[in-house]
């Protein structure tokens, strides 16, 4: 099960951030979780919004690149080595991890963490193999709300 993350390649210049998060806000489209990383000349916002297709429209049409890719939520015990056992799972299964991020909330008592992945359907077998417990798009608006 995996959910819609849109990406969005920004000028590393002043203002460009907000004036995205400025843009999602006068559209109506909440962001949920984003991750923000950077190069010297641009930066890279992920994000997972609450309607992807608005926001991928109103960025498009204000001239941003934006893509959009599938990703995958998984809750991890909010302990040392929590993280560290939903790697072990993929590594077993020889699943490579692109690149992860964590939501500012949990999902009851546990951390959420957003893995992209080279093989979704890969990871999502080895993930279910070591009962880790797999968010759907439903489960990530209930808790952010």
């Amino acid at each position: 099960m995996t959910i819609k993350q849109i990406s969005v390649f920004l000028e590393n210049r002043p203002g460009h951030l907000a004036e995205t998060c400025r843009t999602l806000a006068d559209a109506g489209v909440s962001i949920i979780t984003l991750s923000l990383a950077d190069t010297r000349e641009f930066g890279i916002v992920r994000m997972i919004v609450d309607s992807w297709e608005k926001a991928r429209d109103v960025l498009t049409a204000k001239g941003r690149v934006v893509n959009v890719r599938d990703v995958v939520a998984v809750t991890v015990p909010d302990r040392p080595g929590g993280m560290a056992e939903v790697l072990t799972a993929l590594d077993a299964a020889n699943v490579n991890v692109e690149y992860s991020y964590a939501f500012a909330f949990h999902h009851g008592e546990k951390a959420v963490l957003v893995f992209r992945f080279e093989n979704n359907d890969k990871a999502l077998a080895a993930l279910s193999s070591a009962g880790i417990d797999v968010l759907a798009f439903a489960d990530i608006l209930s808790d952010a709300n």
